[in-house]
């Protein structure tokens, strides 16, 4: 069971909406832009300027926020006619960046490694990958789980609040990151796997 099966009815919140922005002259691109232009700025910020703990709430509060962006502009292009091949590659490219920046702050974090954290970072991007490459095969682009995108942002949301919150991580909880990792490869080899026994 993936975050990601919830979609619909997370969707059918938002249709109103959706409908609104569209009336606004919204597009579905300018929405993909600007989930992943946040994205970066936050990640970015936490990296480098490294803030208080308390500022890592914004994590949490925008990974929300941003899976309400995603679902917007998948809506705009699908039931407002703006689906478009721009909108394709925009969609899975601002995804791996988004997820990059917003992960990156945690290698600062201790007890993670930050080489545990990169590896979490490059397999989260190769699971996309490996679910776009779908449609290449003759199947459709698979989501599969243990660990999809919806998955991780509710892992490290969830991690963002506690560090925010300044409550002190155990050594123990080192272990987490290659936990991730093992999980996200186990998500690239759901989705190859689904994806050849949907083709044949």
């Amino acid at each position: 069971m993936s975050i990601y099966e919830l979609k619909p009815r997370f969707q059918a919140l938002l249709r109103p909406m959706v409908a609104r922005l569209h009336a606004m002259g919204v597009t579905a691109n300018q929405v993909t832009l600007a989930a992943c232009a946040v994205s970066v700025a936050i990640g970015l910020w936490l990296f480098f300027a490294a803030p208080s703990p308390a500022a890592f709430t914004l994590v949490p509060a925008w990974m929300f926020v941003r899976m309400a962006f995603n679902a917007i502009d998948g809506m705009l292009a699908r039931e407002h006619g703006q689906q478009s091949k721009l909108g394709a590659f925009l969609n899975e490219l601002t995804d791996v960046v988004s997820d990059a920046a917003l992960y990156l702050p945690f290698a600062l974090v201790q007890p993670f490694s930050p080489f545990w954290v990169g590896t979490v970072i490059m397999l989260a991007g190769l699971s996309e990958f490996a679910g776009a490459l779908g449609p290449t095969v003759g199947a459709s682009r698979r989501y599969d789980g243990p660990l999809g995108k919806s998955d991780r942002a509710f892992v490290f949301g969830a991690l963002g609040l506690y560090v925010a919150l300044g409550w002190p991580l155990p050594g123990s909880a080192a272990w987490l990151m290659p936990l991730l990792a093992a999980l996200v490869a186990w998500t690239v080899a759901n989705r190859v796997r689904r994806a050849l026994a949907e083709a044949a």
